[in-house]
């Protein structure tokens, strides 16, 4: 198979996953929601440069470490299908993982957002 055919063909496994974490993660939804809430936000404010490239960096980070969180969830499932302690610790570390990223990820959210915020309501 040549190069270019082997590129396309990682690419559409690429998408397909986005599918499968799109479809079936639920905590995908919620992230893709709460990330578009965030883009519009920033268009509303007028984000600077900086205040954009660390939006997109943190919006990017927690949905890559959802995305990484689910397929490992899929492999431990496959590996472990029965309860198994050593599956549990993989899964809830992996979870924890995720809301690490996300909790500091609010947290520059805020950061950024609340002093736009609190000017805006002040200016009415």
């Amino acid at each position: 198979m040549s190069y270019l055919k082997k590129r396309k063909q990682a690419f559409y496994y690429a998408i397909r996953g986005l599918k499968y974490f799109i479809s079936d993660g639920a905590h995908a939804k919620i992230m893709l929601c709460t990330a578009a809430l965030v883009l519009l936000l920033g268009v509303l404010f007028s984000l600077s440069y900086y205040e954009w490239l660390t939006i997109l960096i943190c919006t990017g980070l927690v949905l890559s470490l959802e995305a990484l969180n689910s397929a490992l969830e899929y492999l431990v499932d496959l590996a472990s299908p029965k309860f198994h302690l050593l599956a549990q610790k993989a899964k809830d570390t992996a979870a924890g993982a995720v809301l690490i990223v996300s909790l500091i990820s609010a947290l520059i959210g805020l950061l950024i957002f609340a002093p736009k915020i609190i000017s805006f309501y002040y200016e009415f």
